[in-house]
C-alpha cells in the first residue's frame, strides 16, 4: 500500500512509471565544476495548480474545464474533477496554527510506542526519537562497546527481540568496526519514514491487526478528519476515523503509484492532510497504463479520495525543498519562538501527510 514497489521492465513503460519519472527529482552532473550539484529542469507547465484556481475563481468566478464547484455545504470551495469522480480538493483548508498543531504532533506523538513506524522492524520500539534527535543522542546496542552511558538516567531503552538498543549520550568519534551498533538519532529522524496510528497496520500480511496494540487517535485530529471528509461523506452518514497513516518525506523522497485499498467501504473517503514542503500529487486511473493528472500539494491542503477514486493509482514523485519553491513562508513565521525551532528546522526541509481512514 504505502512504500516503494518493486518496478518490474513492463511497469516501467506504464503512463504512470513514465510520470513518475518526469516529475522526480534528479541532478546534472558536471565533473568538471566544483560548483554544488543542481536539481535538473523540470516542466511545471502540465501541473494543476488548486491554489490559482481558488484565486481567479474568487475574483472571477470561472474554473477551468476540467474542474468543477462541489454542491456540497462547506465553508471553502472544494474542487473535484470531471474525469475523476469522488476526488476532492479542498486547497487551504487547515489553518497555519493548526498545521503547526499537527507537525508538531506528527514529530513527538506520533512515532510513540505502541504507535508503529519503519524503524520496529530493525530496533523494536523507539521512545522518543525527536527528543533524543534534539539532545544529539545515539541510538546503540546495549552490549556494544559504546553502551557506556547505560547508567545515564537520561538513556531511553528500546526493547525488541534479540538486541535491545538504548540512548546514550553521542559518542565523539565512533571507530570503523562499531558503526553497525549505532545510530544516530538525528540520522534515525531523518529515515523516519511512516508511523501509524490508531488500528494498527501489518505490512507483511496488507490488512489491519486489531490485535496489536494501538493508542486512539487524538480526539482533536478525529473531529478536523470529520470536518474535511463531510463533502465526500454518503447523505446523512458522518466519518469514523480509526486509523491513520502518517508519512515523512524528505528531499527526493517519493510515493510509488499504489492503490489504498485495505479498507471494507470504498464509499468511505481517504482524507488526507499535507504538512511543510511543496510536493506534487500523481492522481491516475483504474490501471498504471492511465495517464495520471499532476498537481500541486501544498502546507495545509486536503485531498479526499472516495468511491471511484479508490480505485485510482496515486503517488507522490517529488517534494520541493528550496528556498523559491517550497512555499513555508507561513510556518516559519508561525515558528518563531526559540522553542519552535526545531520543529522549523526539520519542515524547512520535509513534508509529511497525514492520512485518515474509516476501517470498518
Amino acid at each position: 500500500m504505502y512504500g516503494s514497489e518493486a518496478v518490474s521492465h513492463d511497469s516501467e513503460r506504464t503512463a504512470f512509471r513514465k510520470a513518475e519519472k518526469k516529475y522526480k527529482l534528479y541532478y546534472d552532473h558536471n565533473k568538471s565544476s566544483k560548483k554544488k550539484k543542481q536539481p535538473r529542469p523540470v516542466d511545471l507547465s502540465e501541473v494543476i495548480d488548486f491554489e490559482s484556481i481558488l484565486d481567479s475563481f474568487n475574483r472571477n468566478g470561472e474554473l477551468p474545464p476540467e474542474t468543477f464547484l462541489s454542491p456540497c455545504d462547506f465553508d471553502r470551495p472544494v474542487f473535484c474533477l470531471k474525469s475523476r469522480p469522488g476526488f476532492y480538493f479542498i486547497p487551504g483548508a487547515i489553518s497555519v496554527e493548526e498545521q503547526c498543531r499537527w507537525i508538531r504532533e506528527s514529530l513527538t506523538s506520533f512515532p510513540q510506542p505502541p504507535n508503529r513506524t519503519n524503524h520496529n522492524a530493525i530496533y523494536g520500539p523507539i521512545d522518543d526519537l525527536f527528543l533524543a534527535a534534539r539532545e544529539r543522542r545515539v541510538l546503540v546496542e546495549e552490549n556494544s562497546s559504546y553502551a557506556g552511558g547505560g547508567s545515564d538516567s537520561n538513556s531511553f531503552a528500546c526493547k525488541v527481540d534479540g538486541p535491545i538498543w538504548k540512548f546514550s549520550k553521542e559518542p565523539g568519534a565512533p571507530s570503523r568496526g562499531n558503526m553497525s551498533k549505532s545510530m544516530l538519532a538525528s540520522v534515525l529522524l531523518r529515515k523516519l519514514r511512516w508511523s501509524t496510528l490508531g488500528l494498527q497496520f501489518d505490512w507483511s500480511k496488507r490488512n489491519y491487526d486489531v490485535s496489536l496494540l494501538h493508542n486512539k487517535i487524538p480526539d482533536a485530529l478525529c473531529q478536523l478528519a470529520k470536518k474535511m471528509a463531510a463533502p465526500a461523506m454518503p447523505l446523512g452518514e458522518e466519518f469514523r476515523p480509526e486509523a491513520a497513516i502518517v508519512n515523512y518525506f524528505g528531499l527526493g523522497d517519493a510515493l510509488g503509484g499504489h492503490l489504498d485499498d485495505m479498507e471494507a467501504d470504498w464509499s468511505k473517503p481517504i482524507v488526507s492532510m499535507s504538512l511543510g514542503c511543496k510536493a506534487i500529487f500523481l492522481l491516475g486511473g483504474k490501471s498504471r497504463e492511465d495517464l495520471p493528472l499532476a498537481m500541486f500539494l501544498r502546507s495545509g491542503d486536503v485531498v479526499l479520495m472516495a468511491g471511484e477514486a479508490r480505485e485510482c493509482f496515486h503517488g507522490v514523485p517529488r517534494i520541493f525543498t528550496d528556498n523559491e519553491n517550497a512555499e513555508i513562508t507561513p510556518l516559519e513565521l508561525q515558528f518563531s519562538d526559540q522553542d519552535d525551532l526545531c520543529f522549523l528546522e526539520y519542515i524547512r526541509t520535509s513534508r509529511i501527510n497525514i492520512n485518515m481512514r474509516q476501517v470498518f
